[in-house]
């Protein structure tokens, strides 16, 4: 198996457990360095395939994801395997989807859900979760 991410790498957000997960926009060039074990993807519709595994979560730009339950288990599966694995979450842009799934990924590792949100702002980028559904989802988010 694998280590995870260089905690100082491009889009590299470093969770209360330690856990590292990185995020990253699709339609950017891939940053350099080790490529992921497994990916989350957020898109409106299946991505082309990937060389490693991966989930894809139906979440269309700018929106939520299309079933709340297939999104939950997404992120519990990447937060687990991000223990001891090179897990990516991304979505077209890497803000927005990306942004959302990082912090419902941050309250199951122990950030309180009204916290959430900035503290993926703080550690991964400034202007993540774009929209105000986007923030209520988070605010409201459980790992139920």
């Amino acid at each position: 198996m694998s280590t995870t991410w260089d905690a100082s790498a491009m889009g590299v957000i470093g969770l209360p457990s330690g856990r590292l997960l990185r995020g990253r926009g699709l339609r950017l060039p891939a940053p350099s360095g080790p490529t992921p074990d497994s990916g989350i993807y957020l898109l409106g519709r299946i991505p082309a395939p990937f060389a490693w595994e991966y989930r894809w979560v139906r979440w269309p730009d700018f929106w939520l994801p299309r079933d709340r339950a297939v999104a939950l288990e997404a992120f519990r599966e990447a937060w687990l395997r991000s223990e001891s694995e090179r897990v990516e979450v991304a979505c077209g842009g890497g803000r927005g989807r990306t942004g959302t799934a990082l912090a419902c990924i941050a309250v199951l590792d122990g950030v309180p859900a009204d916290q959430a949100v900035a503290f993926v702002r703080q550690q991964y980028n400034p202007h993540a979760v774009e929209t105000p559904w986007q923030r209520r989802y988070v605010a409201h988010f459980t790992a139920e």
